[in-house]
């Protein structure tokens, strides 16, 4: 079912079904005829994952977001960083008041493997989180299995 309404007129073209001139109305009657284009790399933020023998450090680009509306969550060697943003705008002129919300959630999960749920460091600055997570170091103990 999700391949019948594509993202954009991209998607559509990149499949030669015959049915592109469908998908086209099907994306113009969904955006109204105005040239709104959906894209998943702007629905979300921008992680980059830098790899050391010791440690992970991730930097997640959160412009406009307080350290309050950033929770970090690591399980089972997933971590997961999660925005929560609400805007409320009021305005008061003559009789009326003119009032606007808009709440803003976004997640985005990274599988990191082993590492050490202590000791994790955290902190934004200049829009920019940057997370330290230490790898938990393994050891490779070799074993003899005898065979009977």
């Amino acid at each position: 079912m999700a391949g019948l309404i594509p993202f954009n007129r991209k998607y559509a073209a990149a499949l030669p079904t015959g049915f592109e001139d469908f998908y086209n109305v099907l994306d113009d009657f969904f955006t109204g005829g105005t040239e709104i284009r959906r894209s998943l790399a702007k629905d979300t933020f921008k992680i980059d994952v830098e790899e050391t023998p010791e440690e992970f450090k991730i930097h997640a680009e959160l412009p406009g977001v307080r350290k309050e509306e950033i929770a970090l969550e690591l399980i089972e060697g997933k971590l997961t960083i999660s925005v929560k943003k609400e805007e409320n705008v009021e305005e008061e002129k003559k009789n009326y008041i003119h009032r606007e919300r808009r709440l803003n959630s976004m997640a985005r999960s990274i599988y990191l493997g082993d590492v050490k749920a202590e000791g994790i460091k955290a902190g934004l600055e200049d829009g920019i989180l940057t997370i330290s997570v230490e790898k938990e170091q393994k050891t490779n103990k070799a074993i003899s299995i005898e065979i009977r």
